[in-house]
């Protein structure tokens, strides 16, 4: 399994968001579904959009990464489950975190339509929270114009 790249994502979310404790408005971020009680916290890097949603208590509930070029690279060998994504098809990949080994971790990366790609990154305690993650990821709508301006949450 991709022990690296989930931990690597993770890291280099880690990095980059450090300092940068409060929401910023996330303009390059896909609109969050208006149940969902999440808020962005995004960083520019280079050409590259990292967005990470956070629950009300500051924890994080997922991550992505928008890029030109796909930033994950998934083994077959590792698929989990089926599922979509803002209407898109696709499959997530198992992934292990290695000083976490009882949590259950998620990834996948697909294309948007203006041809950038998406990695999305999840974990959870459990098979339950793993459900409900995937569910609330499959509600994400992504902009059809990138750096459209919208408001974290809605």
């Amino acid at each position: 399994m991709h022990k690296t790249t989930l931990l690597s994502a993770c890291v280099l979310a880690g990095l980059l968001l450090a300092g940068t404790a409060r929401a910023q408005e996330a303009t390059a971020c896909p609109q969050l579904p208006a149940s969902a009680n999440l808020t962005w916290n995004y960083r520019a890097s280079g050409n590259a959009d990292l967005c990470v949603a956070h629950r009300a208590d500051g924890s994080e509930a997922f991550g992505l990464y928008i890029s030109p070029k796909p930033s994950f690279e998934p083994a077959r060998p590792d698929r989990a489950e089926q599922g979509q994504v803002d209407g898109q098809s696709l499959y997530w990949y198992r992934a292990e975190l290695a000083a976490q080994p009882g949590v259950e971790a998620r990834e996948t990366v697909f294309t948007l339509p203006d041809g950038r790609s998406a990695h999305i990154w999840l974990q959870a305690p459990n098979a339950d929270g793993l459900a409900a993650s995937l569910q609330l990821v499959q509600g994400l709508h992504f902009q059809p114009g990138h750096g459209e301006a919208q408001v974290a949450g809605q």
